[in-house]
């Protein structure tokens, strides 16, 4: 690839500054290098001028980032060095840098990064919409850490709220996306001029009718803003609902706000376009927060340089690959401003345009791991998470999937894992004679001047390996390299997750080319592609950079509706004026400038939205690239979502030549010249016969002749990089690339396991033939914590395909679903992904009971569903499917069953939702089935299926689902996940074995029941061996009481429900799979998070759980269950209330649902109503503050005397009051009667409270007590006030 850049003789200089090292790229004309000494050079590596290279000499230099005994700014100590090397002395540190002569200075920084991970940004104040105070901090249903009591793990918000103004200003969406007679923005502009309704209805900048409610309150916005300016605040955010679509109350406030002398405001409307105020309101917090530290940084950056100029430009990578001046760069596209150099790196040296192969970047730093992929085109993402929000911004699709080279070693629970602690991935690969001291840079030590210390690792790896070697008997011990070893392997299955094997894969990064040769062989990638620069490729990146602009604005419509191409057209004109004004701005020639346009599509019913490119027929594009990604076709409408130019140019001509590596790598393949290595150096690899240290060969990098071919065993190394060679590879050196050709076949996760388990007595067993010997086979620490990393990556890659490819907004937005994989001879859960606690025994049982029906009945190709609470089943909405997989050598073996459960917000029943507040049995909520057999040898049964939905509404005063489209969607969305996970699976069969996977799948379950039963064991030694009571009641006055007896000798215990009252006639009965549920959670949630336990069946082998028939707990009279997910957090409450864990938290999800349904006295079927625009910001409340989908507990500290108060929430009915379309709001909530518990002393927490305010006909305001679990009928203008619970306190105040 050609990448233009300034033509000018000057010097070019491009600094990345990583979490651990900072990289420096330098490009000096000859007629400027002055052959420096080698004091001056240092540890920098010199490239010498050639008519190549633009007869340029090129210098790479690596610093660490932080070293204030040596200088205060590693970026701008670079570029001293650089200077002092051209100057022919070395500038003084404490003098200002002369950069005379240097074209561009351009960087990549993590200091936004590093002020928003250490919360050391600038305060600010938030504006946003009256009624919305908590809306960042409520959030959506992503949970950082599921088993937290604590939540420690929650995300901080970056603003005070002493500093938020509730602004009064509404706008809200005219009309509704369901609508089956779906109008027109003018027909609702000309349907709201018939109306006496209050508000405006304008056409909103999508294109899409918004009324305004309430015009901006500028009168008081100004009064409140002179007080927060009084308080010394300078920034703002700002985040008006809606406002992506209708911006100009944003527009308005910044005005005022400038005025009042607010010297950075950030809008959410300006930053993103997305239609999702959460993500965009994080992303204008993030801004005001980091932005004012970005340019502190900047303005002291370049006030080091003399004229206070870094070179005549200076220029900043943003997270889309684009760089942009200095004074334009803002702290919301800087957060990946670092790695993006290393995509744009990559592409430009690692793919090759004939070969016309994707590129998958591996980027292994000091502090973590990322990775990204190029197929000839930049992929950007406009949604992801940092510092635990949701940003809604442009960046290069770059995935941080693993720990860097810096991440730490340690062995707990008898696993090995990589994580925070004190050994780190580069002493292992020192101790294994990988990395070799002499050729390090030695940048360590007070001085910056020390090399590595293999001495230090030594002895650090010794106690780690004599630590371990205690828990092992003495034919088992590990020597000091197979321990080294072991971490290494580790580390590199928690990178993968993906099979990218028609890939390159280009590693690089300080650490990416040590582990070359393990992840090419673990992914199946036959190619490995080390550029010259691997080591500083992100720098070198960000020097063959261009500047970008990018002009985005939302539209909606369906793409094949010609009707709005009209209106497209004249879009994209205006946002080619805008880019093209932004370019010539920053100094670029537009003339030569790139403008491309793309649009934001997403099936009808879908969030799921990727960036398609013009084309002729822009639907089938997205069509394909949908699938490409899901492997799922949803047979919608394709939509527009937004319009997208983007534009990229050089502010000066010139080029730098990066030329297709195709013709040279066919020829130096065969070619093959031998080289004699500089000498030998002691190693440890791992061989097909076993691992084992011998002399290998060692190269200088810098000694090897064009063609060289390299047979692995080797080191190859410079001043920057160090590239192992392992055996069964080869190494092949070109002009500006070293390409390893990896053996097919070979696995390097296959062969590591395979040395360290013959090292351990497993010299027998099979690994990559059908292993079906289990009974040759002992277990060891490294191979289970590999296996124990893929079963949950697998897990968790089909929840993500699940929740991508879903319609219901209960799986895609309140992400109540699960997936998880069981074994095939008795369902037993192996790994469930932190998805819904609620699932994760529940599931097991479910598949249990599939298996036992279908047992010797299925057939490859079969899927199976089920929602019976009587079979595995939670509530009916909660729809299971269940995918058997079969040996490939026998068809009626089923080896494992991979399983998804999704919520479906509509199954039909009695009730406005699938929360069913008023059914009392079975029948009533909607569909039921115990089994059906979904897909039979690969066909999906339709007909079946819809019979099965459309059979509820037969029921007395029940309809049909009034969403089927959405069910079957959603179920072959679940099919899909499955798929996706089976695949996963077979290839860990093919890599390993039969015999070693359902082994290990065992063993992991052994792993966890060990871990349980050491916790009863030191529980009973904490309550002196008494047996653990506990009682509670549901608001209906039923008894849920709780003896648990440990058996210490076992290390077992019998949770005894007896006593606990009878099922009821509602809704609140909880199927007995629950309590299984509630106790593997309960128990993960005791267990330190350190301790590294699988979740799995195992937690469950010391427990024995009885529940009698016929009580709450355990249903058996076909009564309702579909208030279980509300009634099953009672459960967890008397189980940790036994522990005297934790005090009471709300234990609530107060669910509130709104619309029509069932059948009137008349049969007539309910309408759907218009869904209103408050609601799911309300629902999400509650359901984001409950367990156990989101536990969110409040364990007070000992000061602590009381509870706390419960939490006011309003939902007012608006709309055109027609009689046809008043709905019904249905409530399913408690702790309205009973409160929270508190424990040591603490007082309980607040009751909950649902209140409905119906106006009267004489105009007055009746206030009416809903309870805790019913429906209502509303008006126009009625409210329903949700007051939730709080939690119970701990400890006696002091």
């Amino acid at each position: 690839m050609t990448i233009p850049i300034p033509s000018q003789p000057g010097v070019r200089i491009a600094v990345d500054r990583g979490g651990t090292f900072t990289d420096i790229y330098g490009s000096i004309p000859r007629s400027s290098w002055p052959s420096p000494s080698d004091e001056l050079i240092g540890n920098a590596t010199i490239i010498p001028a050639s008519s190549d290279d633009d007869d340029r000499v090129q210098v790479n230099l690596k610093l660490l980032s932080v070293d204030p005994q040596n200088y205060s700014d590693a970026p701008a100590e670079g570029i001293r060095r650089i200077m002092s090397m051209i100057r022919g002395r070395a500038l003084p540190r404490d003098e200002k840098i002369d950069t005379t002569g240097v074209d561009f200075v351009r960087m990549g920084t993590t200091v936004a990064t590093n002020a928003l991970l250490e919360r050391k940004g600038v305060p600010f104040g938030l504006l946003i919409t009256r009624g919305f105070t908590d809306l960042l901090e409520v959030g959506d249903q992503k949970r950082p850490d599921l088993f937290d009591l604590s939540i420690s793990n929650k995300a901080k918000m970056l603003y005070d709220r002493d500093h938020v103004i509730e602004v009064n200003e509404r706008v809200t969406p005219e009309g509704y996306t369901y609508d089956p007679q779906a109008k027109t923005a003018q027909d609702l502009l000309a349907l709201a001029s018939t109306r006496d309704e209050p508000g405006e209805v304008v056409v909103g900048v999508n294109g899409q009718a918004v009324r305004v409610l309430e015009p901006l309150d500028e009168v008081k916005l100004r009064r409140d803003l002179r007080v927060l300016h009084d308080k010394g605040i300078r920034g703002l955010a700002v985040v008006f609902l809606h406002s992506a679509n209708y911006p100009e109350h944003e527009r308005r406030a910044e005005a005022i706000a400038q005025d009042i002398g607010f010297t950075h405001i950030s809008l959410s409307s300006s930053i993103s376009s997305t239609p999702k105020v959460v993500p965009r309101g994080h992303s204008a917090a993030m801004d005001a927060y980091v932005s004012p530290i970005l340019t502190q940084y900047i303005q002291s950056f370049e006030s080091k340089f003399v004229r206070g100029l870094a070179g005549d430009r200076c220029d900043f990578m943003k997270s889309d690959g684009g760089l942009v001046a200095s004074n334009k760069f803002t702290g919301v596209r800087a957060l990946l401003s670092g790695p993006a150099g290393g995509v744009v790196g990559c592409a430009i040296t690692a793919y090759s345009s004939s070969r016309r192969r994707p590129v998958v970047a591996f980027d292994m730093g000091g502090t973590s791991t990322d990775v990204s992929r190029y197929n000839g085109a930049y992929e950007t993402k406009y949604e992801s998470v940092t510092a635990g929000q949701r940003v809604a911004v442009p960046q290069l699709s770059i995935e941080t999937v693993a720990a860097g080279g810096g991440s730490r070693l340690f062995y707990k629970n008898d696993l090995f894992v990589v994580g925070p602690e004190s050994l780190a991935i580069t002493d292992a690969n020192l101790i294994l004679g990988r990395l070799v001291p002499e050729e390090f840079p030695a940048i360590f030590g007070p001085g910056a001047n020390e090399p590595l210390d293999r001495t230090a690792s030594l002895v650090k790896f010794e106690a780690l390996a004599a630590a371990i070697n205690e828990s092992l008997p003495p034919a088992k011990h590990y020597t000091v390299d197979q321990v080294a070893a072991g971490f290494i392997r580790v580390a590199i299955t928690q990178q993968r997750g993906f099979a990218p094997a028609a890939h390159d894969l280009c590693c690089f990064g300080g650490a990416g080319a040590q582990h070359a040769c393990a992840i090419a062989k673990g992914l199946g990638i036959s190619t490995v592609i080390i550029p010259a620069f691997s080591s500083i490729l992100s720098a070198y990146g960000i020097a063959c950079a261009e500047i970008t602009a990018e002009a985005k604005e939302p539209f909606v419509g369906a793409v094949k509706d010609t009707s709005l191409r009209k209106d497209l057209a004249l879009r994209i004109v205006k946002l080619r004026e805008r880019v093209i004004a932004e370019l010539h701005d920053q100094g670029v020639d537009v003339e030569t400038a790139q403008l491309t346009v793309s649009y934001g599509c997403h099936y009808d019913g879908s969030d799921t939205i990727l960036e398609i490119s013009e084309s002729e027929d822009v639907e089938a594009a997205f069509i394909e690239a949908h699938f490409r990604e899901t492997s799922f076709r949803v047979g919608r409408r394709v939509l527009y979502a937004s319009v997208i130019v983007s534009g990229r140019g050089t502010s000066k001509g010139g080029v730098i030549d990066n030329p297709d590596f195709a013709d040279e790598l066919f020829e130096a393949r065969a070619a093959a010249v031998s080289v004699e290595p500089a000498r030998t150096v002691s190693a440890y690899f791992e061989y097909a016969d076993g691992g084992h240290r011998s002399n290998v060969p060692f190269h200088r990098l810098s000694d090897l002749p064009q063609g060289a071919a390299i047979q692995g065993p080797a080191i190859l190394a410079d001043m920057t990089q160090t590239i192992v060679v392992e055996p069964e590879c080869v190494a092949r050196i070109l002009k500006k690339h070293v390409i390893i050709d990896v053996e097919a076949g070979c696995d390097a996760t296959t062969s590591a396991t395979s040395a360290i388990g013959q090292a351990n007595g497993c010299a027998d067993m099979h690994v990559n033939g059908d292993g079906n010997d289990e009974s040759e086979l002992t277990p060891d620490p490294v191979t289970l914590a590999v296996f124990a990393n893929r079963f949950m990556s697998i897990a968790e890659q089909m929840g993500v395909l699940f929740e991508r490819t879903s319609i219901s907004l209960s799986i895609k937005e309140r992400l109540d679903f699960s997936c998880s994989i069981h074994t095939g001879d008795d369902g037993g859960l192996v790994a469930n992904a932190p998805h819904i606690p609620i699932h994760l025994g529940s599931m097991a049982d479910a598949v249990r009971n599939q298996h036992e029906i279908w047992k010797g009945r299925l057939e490859p190709g079969d899927v199976l569903l089920t929602n019976h609470p009587d079979l595995g089943g939670t509530h009916l909405p909660d729809i299971t499917v269940v995918t058997p997989i079969f040996d490939t050598q026998d068809a009626t073996k089923v080896l494992f069953y991979m399983a998804s459960r999704g919520h479906h917000s509509d199954i039909g029943g009695s009730g406005v939702t699938s929360m069913n507040p008023v059914a009392k049995l079975l029948w009533e909520e909607g569909m039921v089935v115990k089994t059906l057999k979904m897909v039979r040898a690969g066909v999906f049964d339709e007909e079946a299926v819809t019979k099965l939905f459309m059979e509820a509404g037969e029921h007395p005063g029940c309809s049909a689902t009034r969403r089927l489209d959405h069910n079957l969607t959603d179920l072959r969305a679940a099919v899909s996940a499955n798929q996706r996970g089976a695949t996963l699976m077979q290839g860990l069969f093919q890599e390993f074995g039969t015999g070693k996977v359902l082994f290990y799948m065992r063993h992991i379950q052994r792993i966890a029941a060990k871990t349980i039963r050491q916790f009863l064991r030191e529980t009973f030694d904490t309550f002196g061996g008494r047996p653990l009571e506990a009682e509670d009641y549901y608001d209906d006055g039923t008894l849920v009481k709780l003896k648990i007896t440990i058996d210490r000798e076992e290390g077992s215990a019998v949770f005894d429900w007896t006593g606990t009252g009878p099922q009821t006639h509602g809704n609140f009965n909880v199927p007995i799979s629950i309590s299984y549920a509630a106790i593997i959670y309960c128990l993960r949630c005791m267990i330190s998070p350190e301790v590294p336990m699988p979740l799995n069946q195992g937690v469950l082998e010391p427990i024995t759980n009885i529940v009698p028939p016929g009580c709450i707990l355990n249903p058996t009279g076909g009564v309702a269950v579909s208030g279980s997910t509300v009634a099953s957090q009672r459960v967890i409450d008397t189980i940790l209330k036994a522990f005297e864990a934790v005090a009471a938290f709300q234990g609530d999800a107060n669910s509130l649902g709104f619309g029509t349904g069932g059948k009137d006295a008349f049969g007539n079927d309910g309408r759907t109503a218009k869904p209103l625009e408050e609601a799911p910001v309300l629902a999400r409340v509650g359901m984001g503050s409950t367990s156990p989908r989101a536990i969110r507990r409040t364990r007070a500290s000992p000061t602590s005397r009381s509870s706390n108060p419960a939490c006011p929430y309003w939902w007012r009915l608006t709309g055109s009051g027609e009689a046809a379309e008043v709905p019904a709001s249905g409530e399913e909530a408690t702790r309205r009667v009973f409160a929270p518990y508190g424990l040591k002393g603490g007082q309980p927490g607040g009751k909950g409270r649902n209140l409905l305010y119906r106006n009267m006909a004489d105009g007055s305001v009746a206030v009416v007590s809903l309870g805790g679990n019913g429906m209502s009928s509303m008006a126009k203008g009625d409210r329903v006030q949700i007051e939730t619970p709080g939690g119970g306190g701990w400890g006696v105040a002091r």
